[in-house]
């Protein structure tokens, strides 16, 4: 069960992850961090990993670490589509280090 709860994540978030193909993109120049539609799919993504970090609250710690949106997060900062100061990226971390908090006794 569990790890049918990860491979479900891992595939939904794959799926409309735009760190595989825009971020390409952008660090080629073919497009800019600041693009309105780059934005709203980044955005949408959030949202998606929003759901399946809520989907997962009942998994261990140690599968809950496979989901961790850091890594990912940090790949779109460091290519300037993301500020760290977004409202987005920093929900999404404090949903995954309450869920994480929660694995803990």
């Amino acid at each position: 069960m569990e790890q049918e709860t990860i491979d479900h994540a891992i595939a939904k978030l794959s799926q409309s992850d735009p760190i595989i193909k825009l971020v390409n993109e952008v660090k080629l120049g073919r497009m800019r961090a600041t693009d309105p539609g780059l934005r709203a799919i980044t955005e949408a993504w959030l949202d998606t990993y929003g759901e399946v970090l809520r989907d997962a609250a009942e998994l261990n710690e140690a599968s809950l670490r496979r989901l961790d949106p850091h890594p990912r997060m940090d790949v779109l900062i460091a290519a300037g589509i993301m500020a760290g100061d977004h409202p987005s990226v920093g929900a999404l971390q404090a949903q995954f280090t309450g869920l994480l908090a929660r694995t803990r006794p």
